[in-house]
């Protein structure tokens, strides 16, 4: 029992610093531009690809810096030819026009890598077990992946708190015209905050790749629980992100971990009874409803507390 606590926490936190990883860039985007940018898994998924590709050509470590960097100035070319456009025409334009762009990112993909996964693997230096728990050897790429969430997080909250850029770029979205006077090009922050964004989804795409699948459907697959995080931490708030990340990936790997149920609680229902619906739910185990715990706690906290767990905003 000792073993599953350890190994499950360690495995929840570390879900929980990936969907960190990719939310802050999403969270940044929102807090900052107020765009609710549905093709942000899509570029987590533009990482990993060119990640992979990268990292044939020239190895992991410059894949794991140019990588973000292209995905980031596609970003930038989307906010300054497509949403910059499409912004006059308010919020729903928006997110129609990010949605598409998701489907068109997948379908690219598909095209170029096709549909079955691509062997991205880790890299050679960080190919081996950090330490032993129990029985169990705990891979040093999955310690990487945890001590670069937790940079990031640390680096994003000094940049936006504690810093004039910070204040800048949050004074450009409730203050325009103003920041516009003081000489500040606020059209060009604007891109340059949604290029970051981008980035961050990237850099989550090239870290994540080797250590899940890197296929074309993987934006659809992390796409939804991303926004569950947002949602449940507060729009816009980056803290609350954070939070709302580690809880997600510790109920999620505890739920799939666990193989109760009340048939295993209280023992299997009278056979006279004979089957029914009863009966399924009654034999269902944990791990089997673990993937719809994430969206169940969604529905919670908005109906609990609607704008979230750190949020501010209600819309």
């Amino acid at each position: 029992m000792l073993e599953l606590i350890v190994i499950s926490t360690l495995n929840g936190v570390l879900f929980g610093m990936l969907l960190f990883l990719l939310s802050s860039g999403l969270t940044v985007i929102f807090s900052m531009m107020g765009v609710l940018n549905f093709a942000h898994a899509s570029f987590y998924m533009l990482g990993a690809f060119f990640g992979f590709q990268l990292t044939k050509w020239s190895g992991f470590w410059p894949a794991l810096v140019l990588a973000p960097l292209l995905v980031g100035a596609i970003g930038m070319a989307v906010e300054r030819y497509g949403l910059r456009n499409t912004h006059k025409h308010g919020h729903v334009a928006e997110l129609l026009l990010t949605f598409g762009l998701a489907f068109a990112i997948e379908e690219i993909v598909s095209m170029i890598w096709g549909k079955s996964p691509v062997d991205y693997r880790v890299p050679t230096l960080l190919d081996f077990p950090a330490f032993t728990v129990f029985s169990t050897n705990y891979p040093a790429y999955k310690i990487f992946m945890l001590a670069v969430s937790v940079v990031i997080f640390v680096a994003l909250l000094i940049v936006l708190k504690r810093t004039r850029v910070g204040l800048i770029v949050q004074a450009a979205l409730t203050h325009p015209h103003m920041v516009g006077h003081l000489g500040h090009n606020v059209g060009r922050v604007f891109m340059v905050v949604f290029g970051v964004g981008s980035a961050l989804a990237g850099l989550a795409g090239v870290i994540a790749g080797p250590a899940l699948v890197t296929q074309s459907d993987m934006a659809a697959a992390l796409g939804p629980i991303l926004f569950v995080v947002i949602v449940f931490g507060g729009l816009g708030s980056l803290p609350g992100a954070f939070i709302a990340s580690l809880v997600i990936g510790l109920v999620q790997t505890f739920a799939v971990a666990l193989n109760g149920s009340l048939a295993s609680a209280f023992g299997p229902l009278d056979p006279s009874a004979g089957p029914s619906v009863l009966t399924d739910v009654w034999n269902v185990t944990i791990a089997q409803v673990a993937p719809i715990v994430p969206y169940l706690l969604l529905v919670i906290i908005l109906i609990v507390r609607p704008m979230g767990l750190m949020g501010t905003r209600e819309s």
